[in-house]
């Protein structure tokens, strides 16, 4: 099947008030879009969690388009006001959308133009999904975002599940890791080990609940620019597990998130499935607690599907972390087009 074309399209999706206009967004706006999302971050959170350095990594991702996949509103001032986003990787049954409006000005209006403009660019994309697979328009919203989230609900998206934030504050040395018989663990060399490790992600996320297969080399790309762009990489905070020359798990951690400077983050933690059920995982994260602990963070925090799949939930607990309310996220579909899932929904056999 020939795949459609996407080009620029900003349609009327809604009212807007008197004077304001939409376009796509363009790499000028960026100081105004980080101003826009941390002027919504300080009301919801307390804090500035966006930058304009990793703004234009993300912005600069393969597969992503400006042109086509952004939307922003700007003020009768000139101000930018709204912004909306799509995220239509390979093979377009899973589409992300991601927005938010300036608290200040009329949100609720600008948040129902931007979600229009999201479901119509979405449906764009359902020719270019194999035939008969389902097709949805996702979103991921804090859930003490009432204003927000409300008219999500209103356009009719459906909650299908959460995201929990585990911490865990160290008040003494974390317990020692007991490693399995034969696994050694070492961190990451750039330039050697990124394949390897990419291809462990890939594996180890089939058994999470909604993964996709996409196509392995731009996935590739993208992981790398991910790793290339964002702040906080240091390849001494990415461990890999090792039986002989095979990784056997992973738990790749960043010493920066910018809601909480002080928090370690572990950014991955996986295990492949022939290394599973021997203590491999809770090894791996006592590992990544005690280097953390060495570097003089005394918090450490990481993201988990509350109904994960694999039973990572239940690790984490017993590992002493807890789930932050604050931090939880709402996932919300909207079926585009009916089918079969392609998405993972159970662990296979």
């Amino acid at each position: 099947m020939e795949k459609m074309v996407l080009v620029e399209m900003i349609g009327t999706f809604g009212d807007l008030p008197q004077g304001y206009l939409a376009r796509p967004a363009q790499m000028e706006d960026i100081e105004a879009a980080v101003e826009l999302w941390n002027a919504w971050s300080r009301q919801v959170l307390g804090v500035d969690k966006f930058n304009s350095v990793e703004t234009a990594g993300e912005w600069e991702t393969p597969g992503f388009n400006l042109a086509t996949d952004t939307c922003v509103v700007i003020a009768s001032d000139g101000k930018l006001i709204g912004y909306g986003e799509i995220w239509d990787p390979e093979p377009h049954t899973a589409i992300n959308y991601w927005g938010h409006a300036n608290p200040d000005y009329d949100a609720s209006s600008i948040e129902a133009y931007l979600l229009k403009w999201a479901k119509e660019r979405a449906r764009l994309s359902v020719p270019n999904a194999p035939l008969e697979a389902k097709v949805v328009l996702s979103t991921f919203q804090l859930s003490i975002d009432e204003a927000t989230t409300r008219p999500i609900r209103e356009a009719g998206f459906q909650l299908i599940r959460h995201s929990l934030r585990m911490v865990i504050e160290l008040n003494g040395k974390p317990s020692e890791p007991q490693w399995p018989a034969g696994i050694t663990v070492q961190t990451a060399r750039t330039g050697q080990d990124e394949w390897a490790i990419f291809l462990t992600i890939r594996e180890v996320f089939k058994d999470h609940w909604g993964y996709v297969e996409r196509p392995i080399e731009e996935e590739y790309q993208r992981f790398l620019h991910r790793v290339n762009t964002r702040e906080g990489f240091d390849p001494s905070l990415w461990f890999l597990a090792m039986d002989g020359d095979e990784i056997a798990g992973v738990s790749l951690c960043w010493n920066k998130i910018h809601d909480d400077p002080g928090m370690g983050w572990v950014g991955t933690l996986g295990v492949r499935r022939a290394w599973r059920r021997r203590g491999l995982g809770l090894a791996l994260l006592q590992h990544s607690f005690n280097q953390f602990h060495q570097r003089g963070f005394r918090k450490i925090g990481l993201g988990v599907d509350a109904q994960n799949l694999t039973g990572a939930t239940r690790l984490y607990l017993r590992a002493g972390m807890h789930p932050d309310s604050s931090r939880q996220f709402d996932l919300y579909e909207k079926e585009l087009r009916p089918g079969y899932n392609l998405g993972t929904q159970k662990m296979e056999e």
